[in-house]
């Protein structure tokens, strides 16, 4: 007959002290170096400010627009688009494509150095220390740039400090530009951050106005290689089936250079412009002092209870 030995409940079992938390003792060792937590926690508290008075106020301005009409932004479509292609030309695409890519082409490296070159913003964005509220003016680091002479200084090497096309649109990228879509509506915002409320929102135009004139241009300079090219097929051929096809094509491509030119708000239809913003947008200074704060807070904790811990490397063996 197999014995079986009797399993001792758990109320049994022998109890592991070193094993449990001992609330007592870890309020002890905090205690004991509660100096060391209020210094960091106060260091912390102290830098936290001080960076947070130093960064400068940083304005945003926003533009909502809308997408324009599919008549305004496309070009041909159904039976004549079909004619079109037959005919060996391609017309346009909707107002919906247009307004994609021109999202698309309003963050695009190309436009972006055009616009910047254009609207010569490549001091404002590269040898700004500040803005001057009073005067109304910019504060240039002079040992980059020289408001006076225009020039540009140098590095240790003796090179130029004038940027670049890829320096300039990283630049207004990552730290100026931001465009968001509304999925549900289809509306976009065009948002641009600067040290300067007038900027702000003069940059935000500017942006809005040139895309606008950026894709018009596109869409009639290409009607009218359409045109010219089915103006040398009308002369080319005898058919009257395919002469009035292409008058067709020919009308509706000069309708389409009509619209565009009739149209400043080409492809974006602006539905609450911006403005000038009284209120800065960034740093959030109170957040960054409590950030601050906490950090130093548990760095202060964790410091007390490492050197508790080195302090008994007798725990350690046990």
């Amino acid at each position: 007959m197999t014995r079986y030995e009797r399993i001792p409940e758990p109320s049994e079992a022998g109890n592991y002290p070193d094993d449990e938390i001992d609330l007592r003792e870890l309020f002890a060792i905090v205690w004991a170096g509660k100096w060391i937590i209020i210094l960091s926690t106060l260091l912390f508290a102290v830098c936290g400010v001080a960076y947070a008075l130093y960064k400068p106020d940083i304005y945003q301005a926003n533009a909502l627009l809308a997408p324009a009409d599919g008549e305004s932004g496309g070009r041909v479509g159904g039976q004549l688009g079909s004619l079109a292609s037959l005919a060996g030309v391609t017309i346009g695409e909707d107002g919906s494509n247009n307004t994609v890519i021109a999202k698309e082409v309003l963050q695009s490296r190309a436009f972006l150095a055009d616009f910047i070159r254009q609207h010569q913003l490549e001091a404002p964005l590269m040898a700004t220390e500040a803005w001057n509220n009073r005067q109304k003016e910019w504060v240039y680091d002079r040992k980059i740039y020289n408001p006076e002479t225009g020039e540009w200084g140098t590095d240790e090497d003796g090179e130029s400090l004038r940027p670049t096309d890829w320096d300039l649109v990283k630049t207004f990228r990552e730290n100026h530009l931001k465009v968001s879509e509304n999925k549900d509506n289809g509306m976009v915002t065009v948002s641009v951050k600067s040290l300067s409320p007038i900027a702000a929102r003069q940059w935000t135009e500017w942006l809005v106005k040139d895309i606008n004139e950026h894709m018009r241009t596109q869409d009639v300079e290409e009607a009218e290689a359409s045109i010219n090219y089915l103006e040398a097929k009308l002369n080319e051929t005898n058919i009257a089936g395919m002469q009035q096809v292409f008058y067709q094509l020919i009308e509706s491509e000069t309708r389409t250079v009509m619209l565009a030119n009739a149209q400043q708000e080409y492809v974006f239809k602006t539905v609450d412009p911006a403005v000038v913003p009284q209120e800065k947008s960034e740093p959030k200074r109170a957040l960054i002092a409590i950030i601050a704060t906490l950090l130093g807070g548990m760095l202060g904790v964790f410091t007390v209870f490492f050197r508790a811990f080195i302090r008994s490397p007798s725990t350690i063996s046990e």
